[in-house]
């Protein structure tokens, strides 16, 4: 979130692209350049506090669409927002033609893909193992919007 070389390359490639697409925490990176600002978007949820801190309008949803921007929400989102982009680029027959053939039918053993329906001691433990790697992104997060000049209400 913090290398200028490779921030300034993704800046450089939205410029002339039709969609720019991230998944999962990439949404964080293409907020670190400047690519977020005053757009709805989304991201893993353990991460989802960030996006304020890019200029982001959170979005609580596995896929979010604003203009060229495309943003999902954790690694599976992703799937979803790839079959979403191939029905806006090619029309919903060819979207459902590559869901056909990728036999995406998601069936999980468990209810727990998201915090609203995991237990709460699996979301508890979850939280508490990534709670060192949230704390240095919310530190490098803080850093990011000084610099995009956006100021978060604490």
């Amino acid at each position: 979130m913090e290398d200028d070389e490779v921030l300034g390359f993704i800046r450089e490639q939205a410029k002339n692209v039709r969609y720019v697409f991230s998944v999962c925490t990439g949404a964080l990176i293409c907020g670190a350049a400047g690519l977020l600002k005053g757009r709805r978007a989304t991201t893993h949820w353990a991460s989802f506090d960030l996006l304020p801190y890019f200029g982001a309008i959170p979005v609580n949803e596995r896929v979010v669409v604003d203009g060229n921007m495309i943003t999902t929400a954790g690694v599976t989102g992703g799937i979803d927002g790839a079959l979403r982009l191939a029905a806006m680029l090619r029309g919903d027959a060819a979207a459902q033609e590559i869901q056909l053939y990728m036999e995406y039918a998601p069936q999980p053993p468990f209810d727990a893909g998201s915090p609203g329906t995991a237990p709460a001691m699996v979301l508890e433990a979850a939280r508490q193992a990534g709670r060192n790697l949230h704390a240095v992104r919310a530190e490098t997060a803080k850093r990011i919007a000084n610099k995009l000049g956006v100021e978060v209400k604490a």
